[in-house]
């Protein structure tokens, strides 16, 4: 009981801010003195501490207190096939230290080895030691599959559908004793977005993520679904078009060789782009005026909306986030998906662009190990009633 009462007591500074162990009381239902023998027991475990005094009201001033913000931190990464992000942050979800690592791995060796020598350095740069990280949460593409040690579906990144390869990535950042967490990339997205960015409050939630590849975060009723095997969102599978002769069930599958970065780029070069050397490049014609970039760019977003329905009709989304490099471009995909949509289904879902935009998958990733971490912080502190309490 004495610990149910502390850990609530902790949830109410974590939730709603610093306050007095009056205002505590007042918000939680206990008595005073159980807030005062919670707040004295977390006080001396370093999970809460005294900020001043309140003047407010009549009598003494009332002691104020606050959840310790640096009484843990999280690591949060993304593994991009040009970019791998690292940040670091304190319980309260305020960054303390950010890299930015350019991604030139051409083996999974290489790309453990990267990562993990990018997350020490942001570690050492926020001035921390290794054992003061509680959580890690990792943000890759594909479908990570703990049981083999293999994530599934990742053919962006050399070798990374080696078998194994998730089992090294954990043992190479769990040196400290950190809880460690593999995600999908976009269902990191969808709660960046949603803890973060544009998807606040909303319950049943689809983040499109358009860019080297193509995927997709789903939450519903605010929570992240993954299905019964970990795949769900894996939109790069659906069927686009006829199959080519022997296709199999590698990637890259047909909706991300339809609709990804290299499918805008071929098909500015059919409409006789030649200098369209990149999806931004095409997307930059078309803001110009140029009107085969805009034609390029209305298909694009017919195919995503294609995408859309599909989900559309199984789920019927409040919102549709479009994330990614190439979802990014929102203002230019917005309108013709609505069009195309509006033409195939009766209940055409609200489409906003993301506001996390490349960091999506980092706020993400921030978030997931922050609820795993203040969990865990509370266990490994041992806290046990004192002998005063006892």
């Amino acid at each position: 009981m004495r610990a149910l009462n502390q850990r609530l007591v902790l949830e109410r500074l974590r939730t709603h801010g610093e306050a007095t162990r009056p205002r505590i009381a007042a918000d939680t239902g206990l008595s005073k003195p159980t807030v005062g023998q919670a707040l004295l027991d977390l006080e001396q475990h370093g999970l809460v501490r005294t900020t001043g005094r309140s003047l407010a009201g009549p009598g003494r001033a009332a002691v104020v207190y606050q959840a310790a913000p640096d009484a843990g931190h999280v690591v949060g990464v993304d593994i991009g096939r040009r970019v791998i992000r690292v940040a670091v942050a304190d319980l309260e979800g305020s960054i303390v230290a950010r890299l930015d690592e350019p991604n030139r791995c051409r083996s999974a060796s290489a790309l453990v080895r990267t990562v993990s020598e990018s997350v020490e350095r942001a570690v050492a740069s926020a001035g921390l030691s290794p054992h003061e990280v509680v959580a890690t949460v990792v943000g890759t593409p594909g479908v990570p599959d703990p049981a083999t040690g293999t994530v599934h579906r990742a053919p962006n990144l050399p070798g990374w559908e080696r078998r194994g390869v998730l089992h090294e990535l954990v043992s190479a950042l769990a040196v400290a004793g950190s809880d460690v967490v593999v995600e999908n990339d976009a269902n990191l997205c969808a709660v960046g977005e949603h803890a973060l960015g544009a998807a606040l409050g909303v319950d049943v939630l689809v983040c499109l993520t358009v860019g080297t590849g193509i995927g997709m975060g789903l939450l519903v009723a605010g929570r992240l679904f993954r299905g019964a095997h970990g795949a769900a969102g894996e939109i790069a599978d659906l069927p686009y078009g006829p199959m080519p002769p022997g296709a199999g069930a590698r990637r890259p599958g047909p909706m991300e060789t339809a609709a990804a970065a290299q499918a805008v780029v071929d098909a500015a070069r059919g409409a006789g782009l030649a200098k369209a050397r990149s999806a931004k490049d095409v997307f930059r014609l078309a803001r110009a005026g140029d009107e085969r970039a805009v034609r390029v760019v209305e298909e694009e977003a017919e195919k995503l909306a294609y995408v859309v329905s599909a989900v559309t009709a199984v789920l019927d989304p409040q919102l549709i986030v479009l994330g990614g490099g190439i979802g990014g471009n929102a203002d230019l995909l917005t309108e013709p998906m609505r069009r195309a949509l509006a033409a195939t289904i009766p209940v055409v879902p609200d489409i906003v662009a993301g506001q996390l935009g490349e960091d999506a998958v980092l706020a993400g990733a921030i978030a997931t190990a922050l609820g795993t971490a203040r969990e865990l912080v509370f266990d490994r502190r041992g806290l046990r009633p004192t002998a005063s309490g006892a």
